[in-house]
């Protein structure tokens, strides 16, 4: 595997040094991160197409780029890669094609679908989606249990608008799928937190999907505003600091909600994944130190699927809420993150809207909030 890297910044492009560069005309795949603003920029689009002929063209906005051990805002960060022995296939769907975001998911794991797939890596809209539907679409008929990873668009903190796109200009509500096809490739992926829990274990009594109303048959709502104390009155921002951590009935793995709004009138919070009733949930907040040790942990996670060897390139996927806690700290879990992965592998990512990665090697893939996700790759 080869890989070439650029970076978009106050206009200009600059290339990054390259441990095993590749033929630009060789590259089958470029994944390029950038903010809302320029990442529709159509001299982006064309610059890339330009370049790599022959290669799919994916985008997404974020909430920040990563591109080797840094993490910038307002650009737009390209990784471009040849597989030497790998087959790429890249689809896309818009959401409103379809009934639903679980139907959409469907639609796409069947479009990759085949013996050999090895990997499956998902850019989403990150606004009109329900992650954990679109997520139970790829799990359906998943049953050899391929690593399905990916990520949310991001619009910096504001969650207005996000744009992600195959091969054009990226606009809002679309969902790419890139599936990879082979024996040669490992695929490896870790997903990890670094939350503290506090109080007391809750039960989930009312609620339709991803919208919570009751929390031990109370108010949910109120309830979480008793517990934020200054911060009632900065909501819903203010609740990225705080998210709830989520254990579903029969499963010993907890997953971690993110609050993306709050209907006063209704009395309710939208979660960026579904609450079910009946689940277990915990307030959580931040332990800076813990989170960014987490991202030495999924780091070493992500080698036990391509069998400790040190990848060649690495995906990391952040949530928007680590990087407004962390703010002049961020650059730290990506330094962790290098640290592990080693100096050969190329890194590339950005922060979102929700994390996609299975919990373990050989387990169905899940929408993850307020996680440092990293898929690993190596080509033997």
């Amino acid at each position: 595997m080869k890989v070439l890297q650029h970076h978009f910044v106050h206009d200009q492009w600059k290339d990054l040094p390259s441990v095993n560069a590749s033929e630009a005309s060789n590259c089958q795949l470029v994944l390029a991160f950038g903010s809302s603003e320029a990442i529709v920029n159509p001299a982006v689009f064309n610059y890339l197409r330009e370049r790599y002929p022959n290669a799919a063209l994916v985008f997404s906005s974020t909430a920040g780029e990563i591109i080797d051990d840094s993490v910038f805002d307002d650009s737009v960060v390209a990784s471009a890669i040849e597989f030497e022995k790998t087959t790429v296939k890249s689809v896309t769907t818009r959401v409103t094609d379809h009934a639903s975001s679980y139907d959409t998911g469907v639609f796409l794991m069947e479009q990759l679908s085949a013996e050999d797939l090895c990997g499956v890596f998902i850019i989403s809209d990150g606004t009109f989606i329900n992650g954990s539907e679109l997520v139970a679409g790829f799990n359906r008929d998943n049953t050899r249990n391929i690593p399905v990873t990916g990520g949310l668009a991001g619009d910096a903190a504001r969650f207005a608008k996000t744009f992600t796109g195959l091969n054009q200009v990226p606009a809002q509500g679309n969902v790419v799928a890139v599936g990879f096809y082979g024996s040669s490739l490992q695929v490896g992926h870790g997903s990890f937190g670094g939350w503290d829990e506090f109080g007391q274990e809750r039960t989930v009594t009312r609620s339709e999907k991803n919208v919570l109303f009751e929390i031990d048959g109370k108010n949910a709502l109120d309830l979480y505003k008793h517990y934020l104390g200054d911060y009632v009155n900065e909501l819903p921002g203010s609740a990225l600091l705080f998210p709830l951590s989520l254990k579903l009935a029969g499963s010993e793995k907890n997953l971690v909600r993110t609050i993306l709004s709050v209907n006063e009138a209704e009395k309710s919070m939208t979660f960026a994944g579904n609450l079910p009733e009946g689940s277990k949930v915990r307030l959580m907040k931040a332990n800076f130190d813990k989170l960014i040790d987490a991202s030495s942990t999924a780091a070493s996670d992500s080698f036990t699927a391509i069998k400790d060897h040190h990848p060649d390139f690495a995906i990391l996927v952040s949530c928007v809420g680590r990087k407004l806690i962390l703010q002049e700290r961020t650059d730290e879990e990506i330094i962790a993150a290098k640290d592990v992965l080693g100096a050969q592998a190329s890194i590339t990512g950005f922060y979102s809207y929700g994390e996609i990665s299975p919990f373990g090697t050989g387990s169905q893939c899940e929408l993850h909030n307020q996680t440092m996700t990293i898929t690993s790759f190596k080509e033997l």
